[in-house]
């Protein structure tokens, strides 16, 4: 029962499933009817062979069945004819000579050399006949690398720095086998190299989680005004940049914009990739301007961008001859990893990991977009999954009978105090902080989307208005201000340095005095200015506290401190100050509710 059920899922569910047996098909029968046109004699065209009814689409076994069958009904073999080989890319690094596309025709002498490279030449004819076509996706990317060759001394350093990190190698490749099946697909969908599968090692080692200082996220390292360019929705509830097949869509639009921008180059198109586009063609402009080289390698650019695409040479130097440097790649099927499974109901993340036989960590690198600990439906219409788990997930997901979802979504009505949204919703005010990331002495703007716990009330699921748009603002809380008022030293003082002692602005102090912001105060006039209340008692005395003299020292003597009581409020204390400052500092503090002075306490 099981099987022709996980059949209908995979028929009817997955893209990737669906393009995965049609390719299987078409490169299967296609390589029976050319063995088949090329046994045949001259005079009699190919015959058409179909493959059984029985033989499902989404059958390679049967598919092979049928192309054996193929096979045995042709006539007998004659000698082929010969037929120019298409140049190959499967070719060891450095071997020039194998890799160079064809060489143009010739021009006249006189012409101008020309900034733009030749189209990739041909890809080798893959037989789909052949075991290790149809079992190892690491060929499949060899088969299909055209972007040219670069020798350097990074790319040697940077083979040297992998070589050197076997632990490192088989982790990154390893995390990368979830995702590489479907960027090969994509990729020879748009006729793009297969080097670009590779790029997401150098970006982020294949760690959907991976974040850059700069804010760059997911694998192939969106940064966020990048990603709102090509489509990559981000908001409270989910990144796109970060998720599997939306990503991977985005950076190859992205790519296929640059090297049609850069003129055909690819070294220029990853440069730009990684530097963006505008310093690229800038500095291809000053080379070009000062009659230098525009190639890549002969550009002015930052170290980072310097080092890009001779790490990325080097990942494709370990893939093509991993034995060269003392690695071993971790063996990789060429068959998807992963399907699409469509959910119509809110869910959290962790029932739909456990419905679907998986720990957190597995379900997450496969769907990493979610920011909340709830998939929202209307905004994430579909997860990812393993063959082997995608038929238990919607057997149990069709079997459920209590709710999916433990968390909604919460729109504030008005601008409010955390205290006051979590006593709305029901929930402890230091959940609600810390589920929201509320920082302390913030308020909640109105319009705002918190996250919080779904009651047995509740049984509409998430709007695609809020799911698609939600986000969370804050203001500041307004603290009560303190009152503080003294006097200025014998030698005056300026607005800007009672400003400066108190880390307010000179605009305020010259507002809370009545006078200019380049004002100056003379020895003796009051200077009020305004605190926090909440400033401790130090930070006050130092300004807004009466000091007493306890003790001074003789004349000629040399200085020593003096101990003083100061007097804050309704508590007096003893604190330690240079006695010079001691006898003509006479400083007054009052405090008051609402701005108005309060009435001083002995």
């Amino acid at each position: 029962m099981e099987e022709p059920f996980l059949m209908n899922l995979f028929l009817n569910r997955t893209r990737a499933s669906a393009r995965c047996a049609a390719a299987w098909a078409a490169a299967l029968l296609l390589a029976g009817a050319v063995h088949a046109q090329d046994s045949a004699p001259s005079a009699e065209p190919p015959a058409k062979v179909a493959a059984p009814a029985s033989a499902s689409a989404a059958d390679p076994a049967a598919l092979l069945e049928a192309r054996d069958s193929a096979a045995q009904h042709a006539p007998a073999s004659a000698p082929e004819p010969a037929a120019a080989a298409a140049p190959t890319n499967a070719t060891a690094p450095g071997n020039n000579a194998s890799t160079a596309p064809t060489a143009p025709a010739a021009q006249p002498a006189d012409a101008a050399p020309s900034d733009t490279v030749a189209a990739d030449p041909p890809k080798a004819r893959i037989d789909a006949r052949a075991a290790n076509q149809r079992q190892d996706l690491w060929q499949r990317i060899r088969n299909g690398f055209a972007v040219p060759d670069l020798q350097s001394e990074r790319v040697r350093k940077w083979e040297q720095y992998y070589a050197g990190k076997p632990d490192y190698v088989q982790r990154m490749t390893t995390r990368g086998a979830r995702y590489l099946f479907h960027i090969v697909e994509e990729i020879e969908k748009r006729g793009m190299p297969l080097d670009l599968a590779l790029l997401p090692f150098a970006e982020s080692a294949f760690n959907p989680q991976a974040s850059s200082s700069a804010k760059a996220s997911g694998i192939w390292q969106f940064m966020p005004a990048t990603g709102k360019d090509f489509a990559l929705r981000q908001n409270l509830f989910r990144d796109d940049r970060r998720d599997v097949l939306a990503s991977t869509r985005a950076a190859l639009d992205y790519l296929q914009r640059l090297h049609k921008m850069m003129g055909g180059d690819w070294h220029l198109a990853l440069a730009a990739y990684n530097w963006g586009q505008g310093n690229v063609l800038r500095a291809v402009s000053i080379n070009r301007n000062a009659g230098k080289s525009t190639g890549y390698e002969h550009l002015p650019m930052p170290d980072e961008t310097k080092n890009y695409i001779p790490k990325l040479q080097a990942i494709k130097n370990l893939v093509m001859a991993p034995e060269n440097l003392g690695l071993q790649l971790p063996q990789l099927d060429n068959h998807p990893y992963f399907m699409s499974v469509n959910i119509e109901r809110d869910i959290d993340v962790s029932r739909a990991a456990s419905m679907a036989g998986l720990t957190l960590d597995e379900f997450q690198a496969l769907n990493p977009q979610m920011n909340k600990p709830v998939i929202l439906a209307a905004g994430t219409p579909q997860v990812l999954l393993p063959y082997d788990n995608a038929n238990r997930f919607v057997q149990e997901l069709a079997a459920s009978r209590t709710p999916l979802a433990s968390w909604t979504a919460w729109v504030a009505p008005r601008t409010l105090k955390p205290a006051e949204a979590a006593r709305q919703v029901g929930m402890d005010e230091a959940q609600l902080r810390e589920v929201n990331r509320i920082p302390d002495r913030m308020l909640v703007k109105a319009g705002s989307t918190l996250l919080v716990p779904r009651s047995g009330r509740v049984t509409q699921d998430v709007t695609v208005q809020v799911a698609d748009n939600a986000s969370i603002g804050f203001s500041p809380e307004a603290r009560p201000m303190r009152r503080v008022s003294f006097k200025a030293g014998r030698r005056g003082e300026s607005v800007a340095a009672v400003a400066k002692r108190h880390g307010v602005s000179p605009q305020a102090v010259a507002a809370w005095n009545k006078v200019g912001p380049n004002a100056q105060f003379k020895a003796g006039q009051a200077v009020v200015v305004m605190l926090p209340a909440s400033t401790t008692r130090v930070a006050l005395a130092a300004a807004a506290a009466e000091v007493v003299p306890m003790a001074t020292h003789k004349k000629g003597a040399a200085p020593r401190q003096a101990a003083a009581k100061v007097r804050t409020g309704t508590q007096t204390r003893v604190a330690t100050t240079a006695p010079s400052k001691i006898s003509k500092t006479k400083v007054r503090a009052e405090a008051s509710t609402k701005g108005k002075p309060a009435a001083r306490k002995a």
